[in-house]
């Protein structure tokens, strides 16, 4: 990865998610590249995101970046992994699946594997730095200029890749917060599952998750 700032794919960057974080990463003047197995269609939202932002097939973002954030539903995670997999050695990739299973996305079902990022880290391999994050927000939200009071929990084995998923987290205009390593993901991906619990049981227009008290940023490493 460059020493200055990195260049950002968001693969599934046609999705709500994806677009919402590729908006929000172009309007901080990160540089961003969307991709979608249709290359038509990631040219036409790019466009209506602007920002300059760029677009592909998910294998050219994802080999033009340095940072590669996977936003797709769970039923195309592996897949989806499988290919850019060779686009993406020595890379951080930022997997932000959750393992819902319609119809009960209210009900907590990770995979045997545990979780999806640990997925990802089996069908992306060793030489690939994994990281999960962005599970917890609302789409919908993220889409708008509106402040989103949400953190972002961020897990990965490899504590540099993860500073620089906070990093990102905290342009979006959320707080990026480590949330130690990857197995730690299976926390995030349940609540997710919860939270689509609270918003329909307290009629909640997508609640966020804070982290309270004061907390001391940690040394850097």
């Amino acid at each position: 990865m460059s020493e200055s700032l990195p260049t950002i794919a968001v693969v599934g960057g046609t999705g709500n998610l994806g677009a919402a974080l590729a908006r929000r990463l172009g309007a901080a003047g990160r540089k961003v590249l969307i991709g979608s197995r249709d290359r038509e269609r990631a040219k036409a939202a790019a466009a209506l995101l602007g920002h300059d932002i760029g677009y592909g097939s998910n294998a050219e973002v994802a080999a033009a970046a340095d940072v590669i954030i996977v936003a797709v539903p769970f039923a195309s995670q592996r897949a989806t992994l499988q290919d850019i997999a060779a686009c993406v050695a020595g890379k951080i990739v930022v997997d932000t699946t959750v393992p819902l299973m319609p119809p009960k996305v209210m009900r907590v079902q990770l995979p045997p594997e545990g979780c999806a990022a640990l997925i990802a880290q089996q069908v992306l391999g060793v030489g690939v730095r994994v990281v999960s994050a962005f599970h917890n927000v609302a789409a919908h939200k993220l889409a708008t200029d509106e402040t989103v009071d949400c953190d972002v929990l961020v897990f990965g084995d490899d504590r540099k890749a993860r500073e620089v998923v906070i990093a990102l987290a905290d342009a979006c205009g959320l707080r990026g917060l480590h949330g130690g390593v990857l197995a730690n993901s299976a926390a995030a991906e349940a609540l997710t599952s919860i939270m689509i619990f609270i918003n329909k049981t307290y009629a909640v227009d997508g609640a966020g998750m804070r982290i309270t008290g004061s907390l001391v940023p940690p040394a850097a490493s």
